[in-house]
């Protein structure tokens, strides 16, 4: 319930401004830190591996120097891999926050509603059927992707989009499409199936360049859409009939959020494969950490960044095993969502 600082006893005034002066000072404290957590993590993971190497080594082969050893090691291997993963994770938790935000559900996210499931789907088919790698199955990850998440609001689409409609026919599709999966896996010879796994678990082995380039562009271009529009989706939280009196344009800000969002999912699923339960989880920790009434895009973008920065270093060196972190978020994630579905069933289905 808002209160008009105009009329209000100065009592009032004090307690609402002694309210948003302590949200914002937990917000700045709390973006302060998960900041802080990723440049450390970055550090770690370009330090640390077969080979250690000192922050000074990391730091000459970013400003272009040449160091034996840690040129290569560090400019090539372990760089990409770690630029790649704070893009990834950062647009995941962007695509998932915008879904669950938009929808007044934390259930509401690409890889629950299938987006991140048709994306899969295309690849291993591009790389079982038509025997296509590279650039080619990122575009038919792509284009899957973006089809999918238009199949889903269409049909979810009756006067206006309801979140349970939406999320049980997305539901729907990720069953059919994971069905189809394993199908195709089924035809496949030796060497197309294990290419096939790599890339249906969600990894960041073997990255180059180019795929966190292009997913850079499609940030640069998309990430501003999002945020020029997230006062607007902060309000659709209050549902589409409050929003639309408070002047918000209902159907053109679901738009522009939806197309941004699936962009955001499907190029960083192009590049790392899907990471499992990713854009799920970064919306609600986020929600935790920050407190209600504010916008959770820089939030869940900072918290998906950290989580396959973490997920992928304890995938690596946690065990005498080395996992693709796809497997780590999935173990994460699972529980987190049977939880998640308790807990909405008790209390209702916001963030």
């Amino acid at each position: 319930m808002s209160v008009n600082l105009r009329t209000a006893e100065p009592s009032t005034i004090a307690a609402v401004r002694q309210g948003r002066l302590r949200r914002n000072r937990r917000r700045l404290l709390v973006l302060s830190l998960l900041v802080v957590l990723i440049l450390v993590m970055m550090a770690v993971s370009l330090m640390v591996g077969r080979t250690f190497y000192p922050a000074t080594d990391v730091l000459k082969v970013i400003f272009g120097e040449d160091v034996p050893g840690a040129t290569f090691t560090v400019g090539r291997l372990r760089l990409p891999r770690t630029v790649l993963a704070v893009l990834a994770g950062a647009s995941f938790g962007l695509g998932g926050v915008t879904f669950q935000t938009m929808l007044r559900n934390p259930l509401a996210s690409p890889d629950i509603i299938g987006i991140s499931t048709g994306a899969s789907t295309a690849a291993a088919f591009a790389i079982v059927t038509l025997g296509l790698s590279g650039s080619a199955v990122s575009a038919f990850a792509i284009v899957a992707g973006l089809g999918v998440a238009l199949a889903v609001y269409l049909l979810a689409y009756r006067d206006g989009v309801s979140g349970i409609r939406l999320i049980l026919i997305g539901i729907g599709i990720a069953a059919m499409l994971d069905s189809a999966t394993s199908y195709v896996l089924s035809t496949a010879g030796q060497w197309d199936l294990q290419e096939a796994l790599r890339w249906l678990t969600g990894s960041l082995n073997g990255v180059r360049w180019p795929e966190t380039v292009i997913l850079l562009i499609t940030m640069l271009v998309l990430v501003p859409v999002l945020f020029a529009a997230s006062k607007d989706l902060t309000m659709l939280q209050l549902g589409e009939d409050t929003a639309a009196a408070l002047g918000v344009r209902v159907d053109r800000t679901r738009l522009i959020v939806v197309i941004a969002a699936v962009g955001l999912n499907a190029f960083a699923t192009a590049a790392t494969g899907p990471i499992a339960f990713l854009a799920f989880l970064s919306g609600p920790i986020a929600a935790r950490l920050i407190g209600p009434g504010q916008s959770l895009l820089l939030p869940a973008a900072l918290v998906g960044a950290l989580l396959v920065l973490l997920a992928d270093f304890a995938g690596q060196y946690a065990t005498g095993t080395r996992f693709p972190v796809g497997v780590v978020t999935g173990v994460l994630g699972a529980p987190y969502l049977i939880y998640l579905i308790i807990r909405s069933n008790r209390t209702g289905g916001a963030l």
